[in-house]
């Protein structure tokens, strides 16, 4: 792109490539028909193996970079005095992932501070008023406006002082059971809740009911334990094994578990004594238990990407509100109309969780019916994007990019396609909104068919997918202006470098013709504007000088 004398220079473009699968699996089914005396073991065995969860997390925090192998068994022995080994072991490495992502948090949250404090910095430093750019932000507007932001300025740079401080010695901030929920302690009547009503559900998030699998034991799993027919027991902890209904210190439940989703797929696996982890649960707005089984997958090799090119793609283009699908073939070229796929991303997670899987259910059983076998998406990542700094009064686009579930997408996604014998091609998401609505939305539009931005983007999400480049060269003017048409529209082919570039400038040639010109009229301008054209085409065809002699008489 040429403005004036200076080229924009367009960033380097990734390389699509098909996304890995799915490595772990998770199902859940409900614990019916419980009757009194298993909930109140299970309540009397969630509680006394939290209030350990709780210890233990404690301790952890305290060591902070000191931890070692010999204070992870120290506690584990104290644990295991007041439990087993087994929910010891299960105790403490909970302990661990849940200290891991704290400090991947922290990590994050000083990132995002010290992103804020340079934005602010640069803003802070321009002229009151001057423009800025897509790449960089300009001055502020007003003297007042100023003032406001430098002494925000100190007040990020004292947070970041303190988080910094805070990482260098391993410190880290955790709440068993949540900080929001938490926090809504301090705000009962907003939530709708009483205080009996906040400390079950205190009591319930802080609860620890869940065990590690184990490869080689019987049924997968010996501290929670479901065999093939779906019978549930649970080892006791030592204080509580006089509650026992079963040998060795076991309680059987009266409920039968029957996972409805992957259930032959977990049952090979119990059979097998393959390691199958459990968690029990409790909700307490539903008043229902359930019981959540998780194992690993192994890694699987992805198909090749010319395999998943084979017979085309589905360019899907991810909005705050929608999936905007376009269905193209091995050619990259546009088939059918456009599919939009809706959902709603307000309200509850629980919601927002259930109207993604919905929209990505459509879509994958949409895909099959096209019979494609891979299905296109950028590969978005928002995360320093979000930043207050950055966009400013731009309250609602803020909004927007913080309201498109790209992390969540992803997961679900490639999960669930997986599941449906289909690919997730990954492609840069680079100018595929820009280049979609330039050179695919006019063109595609038609009285019965409505092209939007979003619908132009798919599809040169899905040619990027394909190999082929997005844009288009423009068509040639008609057959009374020019010798041939047709010349300018060919599609520079994959093997084609810097396709997605620029085009080159204009040669030599062509710059002395229009020097030489100068000021001959519109027709003449006309005629050397297509001269520079058609040398910067690509094709074997280009006008002669027959052209510039005549226009220097």
């Amino acid at each position: 792109m040429v403005l004036g004398n200076v080229r924009r220079q367009l960033r380097v473009i990734d390389a699509p490539f098909v996304a890995l699968g799915p490595s772990g699996v998770a199902v859940r089914d409900r614990l019916k028909h419980l009757t009194p005396e298993d909930e109140g073991v299970l309540r009397l065995a969630g509680g006394h193996l939290g209030r350990l969860a709780s210890l233990d997390l404690k301790a952890r925090c305290a060591d902070a970079g000191d931890h070692g192998s010999d204070s992870w068994a120290a506690r584990k022995q104290g644990l295991t005095a007041e439990s087993s080994s087994r929910w010891a072991g299960s105790i403490t490495k909970a302990t661990h992932d849940q200290w891991a992502l704290s400090r991947r948090c922290q990590l994050a949250y000083v990132q995002s501070l010290e992103a804020g404090v340079r934005m602010l910095m640069h803003r802070l430093s321009l002229p009151l008023g001057e423009k800025g750019s897509k790449r960089a932000a300009g001055g502020y507007r007003s003297k007042g406006e100023w003032f406001q932001k430098s002494r925000r300025l100190r007040i990020l740079e004292h947070r970041l002082n303190a988080a910094g401080a805070e990482r260098e010695a391993g410190v880290v901030r955790v709440v068993r059971g949540g900080r929001k929920l938490l926090n809504t302690r301090h705000h009962l009547q907003a939530a709708q809740l009483t205080e009996v009503e906040w400390r079950q559900r205190w009591e319930a998030a802080r609860w620890f009911l869940a065990a590690d699998g184990e490869s080689g034991k019987r049924f997968g799993n010996e501290t929670i334990r479901v065999t093939p027919d779906g019978e549930v027991s649970i080892k006791l902890p030592a204080p509580l094994a006089h509650l026992a209904n079963a040998k060795r210190g076991r309680y059987v439940l009266a409920s039968e578990i029957a996972f409805a989703h992957r259930g032959q797929e977990w049952r090979d696996r119990v059979e097998a004594n393959r390691a199958v982890a459990y968690r029990i649960h409790y909700d307490v707005e539903r008043g229902r238990w359930y019981l959540t089984a998780s194992w690993q997958r192994p890694v699987v090799k992805t198909v090749p990407l010319a395999a998943a090119r084979a017979q085309g793609v589905i360019g899907v283009d991810t909005n705050a509100d929608h999936f905007a699908a376009y269905r193209l073939d091995s050619q990259g070229n546009p088939v059918g109309d456009p599919t939009r796929f809706l959902y709603d991303l307000s309200g509850s997670s629980d919601h927002r969780d259930a109207q993604i899987r919905h929209a990505i259910t459509r879509l994958l059983h949409w895909a099959q019916s096209c019979g494609v076998a891979a299905i296109a998406i950028e590969d978005l990542d928002f995360a320093a994007e979000k930043t207050r700094e950055k966009h400013g009064r731009r309250k609602r686009f803020r909004q927007l990019i913080s309201g498109i579930p790209t992390g969540k997408l992803k997961a679900r996604l490639v999960s669930m396609a997986a599941e449906h014998g289909l690919a997730i091609v990954a492609v840069d998401p680079a100018y595929t909104s820009q280049w979609g609505g330039r050179h695919w939305q006019k063109p595609l539009a038609t009285p019965r068919r409505t092209m939007s931005r979003h619908d132009a983007a798919s599809v040169a999400i899905g040619r990027r997918a394909l190999g082929y480049p997005i844009r288009r060269r423009t068509a040639p003017p008609p057959q009374h202006q020019s010798d041939a048409a047709g010349h300018r529209t060919a599609q520079a082919g994959p093997e084609t470098r810097e396709r997605e570039e620029t085009r080159p400038p204009v040669t030599e040639r062509a710059r002395d013709a229009r020097a030489r010109a100068g000021n001959t009229g519109t027709r003449a301008t006309s005629r050397i504007s297509k001269t520079v054209r058609d040398i910067r085409s690509d094709q074997i065809w280009v006008q002669d000088s027959l052209v510039v002699t005549q226009l220097e008489r």
